[in-house]
């Protein structure tokens, strides 16, 4: 019996020591990762049932593959991700980092409401070949989402996470923006890499750019509207719904930024603000769709309860594109 519990001590320990090897490992990870460049949400194909469609799936990843994107971004806002169950979530990540080229980066969306259901999918995502895990705030209670309970649930997040966090503040659909200050205690996170900010709000992009300077902290521009002045007050990237549709031109808009190319870029942006409205605030994920059809890609039927475009809906999105010389 003394064997057993002796056995049963070292046995805890080893597991302690492995936690904590586990977590200096993200936290490396976390300091080294470079997260500057292009990333598409990436949608999720459904077949007529509405189950999740792999086999369009990887026939867009195809495409991508072929497109300089510093990598994807997988069940976020635009992967429908609150319309499918876990088990789903995890596995069109799997599915993705089975496809997904040597070289480029996965960040999974592990965000739930509950801190321990974050934890949970984290790991899961982790486990699924993620390199970062995208975690949106919770919003449920947003009443009591102040900046106390927020750095509490982040912070236990990325205790805990295996891969390096980068936070989600997208307020049109949560209806909460992470609030400054605690975006800049948790950049002193050895755990969190960085922030996708998709409020379109540049003077707040650029004070928490200014803010955790101090930090090895990297924002993201949440939507090509406003790329180019993001990168102008120090951003690093965007992940922007767009470019599932015009990838290309969204990174080729990185580079002349970049470059210091500013009058091309200037043009270059003008052009995609129209298009880039109608698949976001305008019209949504079913016109994202809608859009990725005319390009060449599977998009198709949302999962219910959204529901297609209307025939004016349409002729709005075509001629958002169209006037801007897109279609």
């Amino acid at each position: 019996m003394h064997c057993v519990r002796v056995w049963t001590r070292v046995s805890s320990l080893c597991g302690a020591a492995y936690g904590a090897w586990r977590r200096s490992l993200s936290h490396m990870a976390a300091a080294r990762l470079d997260l500057s460049g292009i990333y598409p949400p990436v949608a999720t194909p459904f077949t007529a049932k509405e189950d999740v469609d792999y086999q369009k799936l990887e026939e867009n990843l195809q495409k991508y593959a072929k497109i300089p994107f510093k990598g994807l971004v997988v069940q976020g806002s635009n992967g429908e991700y609150p319309y499918l169950t876990e088990e789903e979530r995890v596995e069109v990540v799997k599915a993705v980092r089975r496809s997904l080229p040597l070289g480029k980066l996965l960040m999974a969306g592990s965000g739930c409401e509950s801190t321990r259901a974050t934890v949970q999918l984290t790991a899961k995502m982790a486990a699924a070949g993620a390199d970062a895990v995208l975690v949106v705030n919770p919003c449920f209670y947003k009443g009591k989402m102040d900046s106390r309970a927020l750095i509490h649930h982040f912070t236990k997040v990325a205790d805990s996470s295996p891969v390096p966090v980068v936070l989600y503040s997208v307020p049109a659909n949560t209806g909460l923006e992470l609030p400054i200050d605690a975006v800049v205690e948790l950049s002193q996170h050895p755990n969190i890499l960085g922030l996708k900010d998709s409020g379109g709000d540049i003077t707040r992009i650029g004070l928490i750019v200014h803010k955790t300077k101090a930090q090895d902290f990297q924002v993201l521009a949440g939507s090509a509207g406003f790329l180019m002045a993001a990168y102008c007050v120090g951003a690093v990237g965007g992940v922007c719904a767009l470019a599932n549709v015009l990838g290309q031109e969204l990174c080729e808009l990185e580079h002349l930024c970049k470059s210091g190319r500013w009058e091309e870029a200037k043009v270059l942006q003008q052009r995609l603000i129209e298009p880039n409205a109608a698949v976001t605030r305008k019209l949504g994920v079913p016109a994202l769709k809608q859009a990725m059809e005319w390009f060449g890609y599977h998009g198709g039927a949302c999962r219910s309860p959204l529901q297609p475009l209307t025939e004016a809906e349409t002729q709005q999105l075509r001629r958002d594109f169209s006037t801007n010389g897109w279609l």
